[in-house]
């Protein structure tokens, strides 16, 4: 399984040994530390993946961000994914290439959700945390917080999911 590459991983808030707090995947936790116990993105276990982005709640919008001191959208998933050895590409647009389309009855954690935005097309990106709720890096306005998929701004401007495998 992958490990962490730049430096310690974030500390992984809390509330996660607590299965059906607010904000973390449904279920319950891995038997182990590695346990693979979500749909894995590219081998990384999705509820590792979330932990790490869930510690990153509250860091700073910036535009062209991708480090806690501030990120945008695409730089959050960029830099998430990264601590896994997970390579991202840098522009919304091309994230969306990446892995496979899924529906999003069939979303896991850590798969990455896109929606329509500021343009036409695919203009934002998160990261699903489990059930309804996702993470990201919203606007200039806005710090990273944890959403729900279906929620009226939403819901209305979700365009697709992929999973890295």
């Amino acid at each position: 399984m992958p490990t962490p590459t730049s430096g310690p991983a974030p500390a992984v808030p809390s509330s996660t040994s607590d299965p059906n707090a607010p904000g973390l995947p449904p279920g319950p936790p891995p038997e182990r530390p590695g346990a693979h116990a979500s749909a894995a993105p590219g081998g990384v276990d999705g509820y590792a993946l979330t932990a790490v982005a869930l510690a990153l709640r509250g860091a700073p919008y910036r535009d062209g961000g991708a480090d806690p001191k501030g990120f945008d959208c695409s730089g959050f998933t960029q830099y998430v994914f990264a601590q896994f050895g997970v390579a991202l590409p840098r522009a919304v647009r091309d994230q969306f290439r990446m892995g496979r389309s899924l529906s999003p009855e069939d979303l896991a954690a850590g798969d990455l959700i896109f929606f329509s935005t500021t343009e036409p097309g695919v203009s934002h990106v998160a990261i699903a945390i489990g059930g309804d709720e996702f993470i990201h890096a919203p606007s200039s306005t806005g710090v990273v917080r944890v959403e729900h998929l279906s929620s009226s701004y939403w819901a209305p401007r979700y365009v697709g999911a992929r999973r890295l495998k």
